[in-house]
């Protein structure tokens, strides 16, 4: 991916399209997550302010990994921003059991890691650093 591509996103991220909870169409090109989560190694999402976040954010950089953290403000862009990561499929370990979608949600990779306590077994399991490499998030 480009280095314009990447700014572009980021750029998206710090002035964010509406989103569709306050009034634009669903089919104008929305799915903002979804984009980010597809063309950068490791995004996470969660609530603006939240300690779990910032626990995640926090253990990535401490691993060399630069982590796209996507936040939201309130609760009707929770709730639309959890039904979209829903239909992006289950988390890896998830068993096909449809768990509801907690936040921090963590992105690796384009895939559906989970929350803090999904991460954390895996950072535990020594499956974190291997994931990230194939992510293309680490290089060493």
């Amino acid at each position: 991916m480009s280095a314009e591509r990447i700014q572009r996103l980021i750029m998206r991220r710090v002035n964010p399209p509406p989103s569709p909870s306050s009034g634009s169409s669903s089919g104008g090109g929305g799915g903002g997550v979804k984009t980010a989560v597809e063309e950068i190694p490791v995004v996470v999402v969660g609530r603006r302010g939240c300690c779990m976040s910032h626990v995640v954010k926090l253990l990535l950089q401490g691993l060399g990994v630069s982590p796209v953290v996507w936040e939201v403000a309130g609760e009707a862009e929770e709730t639309a921003l959890k039904a979209e990561i829903g239909e992006m499929g289950p988390a890896e370990d998830d068993g096909g059991r449809g768990c509801p979608v907690t936040l921090p949600a963590v992105f690796i990779g384009g895939r559906l890691v989970g929350g803090v306590d999904h991460l954390m077994t895996a950072h535990i399991s020594g499956q974190l650093v291997p994931n990230l490499k194939q992510a293309g998030a680490l290089w060493l």
